[in-house]
This record gives structure tokens, C-alpha cells and sequence, in this order.
């Protein structure tokens, strides 16, 4: 798919399964058509390799690779005070472009929901006075992150629902908010993704943004398959082509409208 210029705007590409091949995978992902990926901050640490590698390359490639900072709800039990100190500085770095990965997850439950609701909410704070977007997480949690969201009135800055799955019906709440919505290679599922297909064309275009979470979530139908089960950004024009067909729109208008759409939200 020649030409397409894309947006990846969540990988994990500071992930030790990329230790071994980090600049092949980057140089496979750009030959693909992925222009700009943003890399997924989700605890203080991984935020700050993040930022340190998006910062290294772009002293040669400058306006490819961003980050967000910050803490999911799986490590919330085990943020500290300076943890979030830590966000705020390296949220101010010229690659940084969101709060996140942030918000609840009920389904697991890794850390205690009052636990999640606290640093969830003062990463929320931070958003609001840094103005920068959020990049959130949402798992079985949907009424509660509202109700912390909500707390900020006005204050909110753009949303992102990060590799959504929910239902219809919570798709429809968060569109009516005027939330941004992340489609992963979850819809490429037939096992759990089907109701995706059903339902992703009701996302209007200058809301919906694409993204791999690489190393996770491999398209199930991608073929071949990689050897190592290893999702990487080069696979996004694959995400893109199962998305424009439930859209029934072309892979070369989703393309346009979705990297417009997160060099918006991301100011990129």
C-alpha cells in the first residue's frame, strides 16, 4: 500500500521484545507507510525510556517518534509520590503529547479501585494543567471514569479511549462526550473482535485513530503470521485495510482522515 502515510498513536516500543531489532522494526514500520508513532508511556520508568529514545531519535529523524507519560491502572499500586513528579517533567519534553497510559481497569483489578481512582485522578489533574490530551485505558470501568473525568468540568482536555472493546452502547457515551476512539488490531479478531466490525463505522472519521500496542495484540489474521507472534507498528496498514472495509470506505480515505485526525489531537 504505497503512498499511505500513517500514524501509530500507541506502541510499546521501549518493550524488551524490541531489544533485539528496536531500529529494523522502526525502518519496517516507515517503509510501510507508518510516518509517526507515539510511543506508550505506562509507568514511570517506561515513560522515561520512552521519552529518553524518542528524544535520541530525533537528533537524526526529528518528527517521527513522540510519547505519552504515565502510570496504568495495572502499576497505580505501585506509584509513588515522586513517580508523579516524574510525569510532569517529562510531559514538558518537546516529544511528549499525552498523559497516559492512564485510567481504570476493573477487569483484572492488578491494584486495589480506590488505589486506581486516586493516581487516575491526579494524572487527570495533570492533564488539565499541562493541557495536554489523555491517553486512557478503560476496562469493565466505564461509569466510574466518567465520574472521575466529570469532576474536572471544563478544565478536561481532549480524550483518547486507548484500544477500545466496549459495547454500542458505551461506544455511543463516549462519542456523545466527544471523546477521541484508538481501534487496535483487536477488530482483526474473529474470536472477540467481531462486534467492532459491527459497530466501528459509527465512529465519524475525524474521531477515530488507529494503533498496533505493539508488542501485543497481533492482527489474528495477518498473514503470514510472524514467527515470533510479535505485533510491530509495520502491520497498522493491515489494521487500516480491516477497518475501511467494515466502513465500507477506501484504505486510502481512512488513511487521510485518521493520520489528520491524530496529528490534531496529538498536535504533531
Amino acid at each position: 500500500m504505497s503512498g499511505l502515510s500513517l500514524v501509530d498513536i500507541g506502541l510499546n516500543l521501549t518493550h524488551r521484545r524490541f531489544d533485539a531489532d528496536r531500529e529494523a522494526v522502526l525502518e519496517r514500520a516507515l517503509a510501510s507507510g507508518v510516518q509517526q508513532m507515539v510511543l506508550t508511556g505506562t509507568c514511570a520508568r517506561s515513560s522515561r525510556a520512552a521519552a529518553e529514545y524518542a528524544a535520541e531519535y530525533a537528533l537524526l529523524h526529528p518528527g517521527v517518534l513522540y510519547n505519552t507519560v504515565g502510570i496504568h491502572p495495572h502499576d497505580a499500586e505501585r506509584a509513588t509520590p515522586q513517580d508523579l513528579h516524574s510525569l510532569r517533567e517529562l510531559a514538558q519534553r518537546p516529544e511528549g503529547v499525552a498523559i497516559g497510559e492512564c485510567g481504570l481497569d476493573f477487569n483484572r483489578d492488578f491494584s486495589p479501585r480506590d488505589v486506581q481512582q486516586r493516581v487516575f485522578a491526579e494524572q487527570v489533574k495533570l492533564a488539565c494543567e499541562l493541557q495536554l490530551p489523555l491517553f486512557l485505558h478503560e476496562r469493565e470501568a466505564q461509569a466510574t471514569l466518567l465520574t472521575v473525568l466529570d469532576s474536572f468540568g471544563a478544565q478536561l482536555p481532549h480524550v483518547v479511549v486507548h484500544c477500545f472493546t466496549g459495547s454500542e452502547a458505551e461506544l455511543q457515551i463516549y462519542l456523545e462526550r466527544g471523546y477521541f476512539i484508538g481501534i487496535t488490531g483487536w477488530i482483526c479478531d474473529e474470536r472477540r473482535g467481531q462486534h467492532l466490525l459491527e459497530i466501528v463505522s459509527q465512529i465519524p472519521l475525524a474521531r477515530l485513530m488507529l494503533e498496533t500496542d505493539a508488542p501485543f495484540l497481533t492482527p489474528r489474521d495477518l498473514r503470514p503470521k510472524p514467527k515470533s507472534g510479535r505485533n510491530e507498528p509495520a502491520f497498522l496498514p493491515h489494521i487500516l485495510q480491516t477497518v475501511a472495509r467494515a466502513c465500507g470506505l477506501s484504505a486510502e480515505d481512512v488513511a487521510t482522515a485518521t493520520t489528520a485526525t491524530a496529528r490534531h489531537f496529538f498536535r504533531l
